[in-house]
């Protein structure tokens, strides 16, 4: 009887076992269609939601070929680690069929991981300059916590290639994000209002910013970055409006800027805000600049349409920034701007060793310009120093 028990029990774990192992949802046997052309819809809903709900850890698989997809919604929670697992091509829809604004949206999922050396191809060349129709970001997280995006390759999108909002503790890493240097909105990653952000070992081309850093985003950590062609890294633009709260905490490093129009950027407006708001513990450290036309810059008076009016003063206090080895080649007239705000000086802004020469060579001139900024650069500095 004993023996007999001992048997059933021991059925009973491996069942139990296979039930918790990891299982594998392919699209393709839920009818998707790798032909290029036909919406899988459904056929990836149905997947998703087997996958999400299965009670173990879930392998949701995109296998190779070419797959159109209209803007979908991979909502959780889900019961336990989810691998988004893509393979193919996935193409956007040139002609957005629904009310949507993100293609491919995660929400409400801890414990996600996208990998799979896949291809995400938002067609933007069909919508860019094209008035009246709508443009898809490629690819939307919101409420995600302790997850990792790797090896992935998104082109050409029509908005921004990935944008991160409420998010904590997400990583990415060897990923490429490309799109025309003149392809309007095309960020790389925006974040706002999220933390325990890190990006490594990251290819980023555009016609934007390759990565903007939002309202309410701290504690993001950026390093092995390659950004070319686009805007830089950007801190902004902030202070326009009376909801947003501060940005803290952010470290970039080993980063490289090929021929982008900005390098190491914070923009705020100047905005009449009924609330002073805080920038605040920046690093910015082991920097290369290849032809970059504004390297460093601080612009407490952003307006990009050039029509803003009589503004205020900035209420955007920014401190404690610093630049530590940043090296390279300007192709602008000014390597260093730092225009910040006359009712809010900039605090503590410290700079060692900040190296920069004209693209021109011998012909070219640099030089530094300061405004309402305390603080002090020592070391090798090349222009001289302003502070």
């Amino acid at each position: 009887m004993a023996r007999w028990m001992l048997v059933m029990l021991l059925l009973v774990c491996i069942v139990e076992a296979r039930h918790h192992g990891i299982q594998i949802f392919n699209v393709n046997d839920y009818g998707a269609i790798a032909d290029g052309s036909t919406d899988n819809f459904g056929a990836f809903l149905k997947a998703w939601s087997d996958a999400c709900n299965w009670n173990g850890k879930a392998i949701f698989k995109i296998p190779r070929g070419t797959y159109m997809l209209k803007p979908i919604l991979f909502s959780g929670p889900c019961k336990d680690w989810t691998i988004f697992q893509l393979k193919g091509v996935l193409k956007a829809p040139i002609n957005n069929p629904t009310s949507e604004s993100t293609w491919i949206n995660f929400r409400y999922i801890n414990n996600l991981i996208l990998n799979g050396d896949g291809i995400l191809d938002g067609q933007g060349a069909s919508v860019w300059g094209h008035n009246g129709h709508p443009v898809l970001i490629t690819m939307g997280f919101a409420f995600i916590s302790n997850s990792h995006v790797h090896q992935l390759s998104s082109i050409n999108s029509q908005n921004v290639h990935i944008a991160v909002f409420s998010c904590e503790n997400m990583t990415f890493t060897n990923i490429t994000l490309t799109a025309p240097g003149d392809s309007p909105n095309t960020d790389g990653i925006k974040m706002a209002m999220s933390q325990g952000i890190n990006i490594n070992d990251v290819h980023i081309g555009t016609g934007d910013d390759c990565i903007a850093i939002l309202s309410g985003t701290k504690n993001v950590n950026i390093s092995k970055v390659y950004c070319g062609p686009g805007h830089g890294i950007s801190v902004g633009s902030l202070g326009k409006h009376d909801d947003e709260v501060d940005v803290q905490d952010i470290h970039v490093k080993n980063c490289t800027f090929n021929g982008t129009s900005n390098g190491l950027r914070i923009k705020t407006w100047a905005s009449p805000l009924n609330h002073t708001l805080k920038a605040s513990n920046f690093v910015y450290e082991d920097i290369i600049i290849i032809d970059v036309e504004h390297p460093i810059n601080i612009d407490q008076e952003y307006c990009p349409s050039g029509n803003c009016g009589n503004e205020v003063s900035s209420k955007v206090e920014i401190s404690n920034v610093h630049y530590k080895n940043i090296e390279g080649s300007c192709k602008g007239d000014v390597a260093v701007n730092f225009k910040c705000s006359e009712s809010n000086p900039c605090q503590n802004i410290t700079g060692v060793n900040v190296n920069l020469w004209s693209s021109l060579g011998s012909i070219g001139t640099l030089t530094n310009y300061c405004s309402h900024v305390n603080g002090a650069f020592y070391g090798k500095q090349l222009p001289p120093s302003c502070i």
